[in-house]
């Protein structure tokens, strides 16, 4: 069993404050730790962090304090891809690979489309772009693909709490929308929802209005895997109990 978590950690300096570390250490099952939204450079975070797993792996971006990816994990990956050898996307730390053993896990931090959709074709580019990385993993390497992070995007009208207001907000956005649609008919599953096709469950909530404690949420945060590997699948589970960030984690358990 291969027990995977992904959270938006909205800077890592910040969320250890508020007990990051601890958190990661009760959770001792767990083999491998995806984070997204690092912020940091590798050499400023705290020392202790890579204590937490044998092996870390970290993609920052150009731009201090911004976005950045990292994998934290109890196995040594055989390989580790840092972006997708697309540098207007990989100057921003926003995708990395490690290929394992059994399988490969990229871990993503998908653009935001910004207020009236400033960056919306900057993000349906990088949707597309990481589509055809992930497809040319499966092929190159013959293994199951798991990405996870988060996408920026709540799919369908379950997947926020008031979907009626937010036609025209960042991440509900049409083409944001369109893409996931296209991305999971081609072939790729949504973990949670493929379990729990009609659970209420949120991964993210707006920090400026309160919303986490009137549970106005958004799901924005994905594990998903090709459905040919579908079987591996065995469990999903949003932790929305666990304070620290904006997100809350998300896991995934696959029987490899």
């Amino acid at each position: 069993m291969l027990k995977i978590t992904s959270w938006n950690v909205n800077g890592i300096r910040a969320c250890e404050k508020k007990g990051f570390s601890e958190w990661v250490k009760k959770k001792k099952d767990i083999d491998i730790f995806c984070l997204q939204e690092v912020r940091a450079q590798k050499e400023q975070i705290p020392g202790h962090i890579f204590e937490l797993r044998p092996f870390s792996y970290w993609f920052e971006a150009e731009k201090k304090g911004y976005s950045g990816v990292g994998i934290m994990s109890a196995f040594e990956a055989d390989k580790v891809l840092y972006g997708m050898n697309a540098p207007e996307f990989d100057c921003e730390g926003r995708v990395l690979t490690a290929i394992f053993e059994k399988v490969i896990v990229v871990t993503a931090y998908f653009p935001n489309s910004q207020d009236k959709g400033a960056r919306v074709g900057y993000k349906v580019d990088f949707c597309r772009k990481i589509h055809e990385w992930l497809e040319a993993l499966r092929h190159d390497y013959k293994k199951p693909v798991v990405v996870n992070g988060d996408f920026n995007i709540a799919h369908e009208e379950i997947d926020l709490a008031r979907p009626d207001t937010n036609h025209e907000s960042a991440g509900f956005l049409p083409q944001e929308r369109e893409w996931m649609t296209e991305f999971l008919s081609s072939g790729w599953v949504d973990s949670f929802r493929e379990l729990f096709p009609k659970k209420v469950q949120y991964s993210w909530w707006s920090a400026r209005t309160r919303a986490r404690e009137r549970n106005v949420g958004w799901r924005i945060d994905y594990h998903s895997l090709h459905r040919d590997d579908l079987e591996l699948l065995s469990y999903a589970k949003i932790d929305d109990k666990v304070l620290g960030s904006d997100h809350c984690p998300v896991h995934i358990h696959l029987n490899l």
